[in-house]
């Protein structure tokens, strides 16, 4: 039996390859794998599925509804251990639009210890992503559709998804090209439109991207520099980051700043 790096590899390869076809002959299946994938609101679903899947392809006698080992039960499993420690490594490195955290410690998921059955109430929003991720569980526990194919179609999505975001971010950055004769931007418009941005809904990450700029581009004066950015949704703890953004001096790794 192939480990679950093994086995996420070669799903990856095969989806990768049949990026148009799905694996999944139930249309309805189907569309509720594509809904998970693409609830870009709420990632916990996605990787919630992901690791049910890849237990239970990688041990066949797992329930996929029993993600919990204090349901103890035999057929039952840690979906966290499958989730952070191989599907974290295999969404990083395949650049997949997942949360880069554990789905089992969402407040949903945290402090469950029971079947995750289709009729169960996982308080979260939105409501459709928690019930059709529990029907596709229960679809795979009865029998309807298997795990490696279930597994398959949801990275098939995932790699549409990225490809799409990456195909939208070169689209948007090719229509900010100036034309030779393009006046440029004053500095009263760019201050404009960062405090627009600034007032917009979940920007929390753009103050950091400011002051990140404003030391890269005051770099030779200062005689300092800003350190590639780490992840702003995952605990510094995790990332290895001091903060939210570390400065050094320049010629010289020593963090002085942050």
């Amino acid at each position: 039996m192939p480990g679950p790096e093994e086995i996420l590899e070669k799903l990856f390869q095969k989806a990768s390859e049949n990026i148009g076809k799905s694996f999944v002959k139930n249309k309805e299946i189907s569309e509720r794998i594509e809904y998970v994938c693409r609830c870009l609101g709420n990632r916990a679903g996605v990787r919630l599925l992901m690791a049910c899947m890849l237990a239970k392809v990688h041990n066949p006698k797992v329930d996929p509804r029993k993600p919990y080992t204090e349901i103890g039960s035999k057929d039952c499993f840690s979906g966290r251990t499958y989730d952070e420690r191989y599907l974290t490594h295999f969404i990083n490195k395949h650049r997949l639009s997942c949360n880069p955290t554990t789905a089992f410690l969402t407040p949903a998921l945290r402090n469950m210890d029971r079947t995750l059955t289709k009729n169960i109430d996982l308080v979260g929003r939105p409501e459709r992503l928690y019930k059709d991720t529990l029907q596709l569980l229960d679809d795979v526990a009865s029998g309807k559709e298997s795990a490696a194919d279930v597994l398959a179609e949801t990275i098939r999505f995932l790699v549409i998804v990225r490809d799409e975001k990456k195909q939208r971010m070169e689209t948007l950055i090719s229509g900010l090209q100036k034309e030779k004769d393009a006046l440029p931007i004053s500095s009263e418009n760019i201050v404009n439109i960062l405090q627009q941005h600034l007032r917009c809904k979940n920007s929390s990450r753009l103050p950091v991207l400011i002051v990140a700029a404003a030391y890269n581009v005051a770099a030779q004066k200062l005689g300092e520099k800003a350190l590639p950015l780490k992840g702003h949704i995952t605990a510094d703890k995790q990332t290895g980051a001091l903060g939210d953004i570390e400065i050094c001096l320049t010629n010289d790794d020593r963090i002085v700043a942050i």
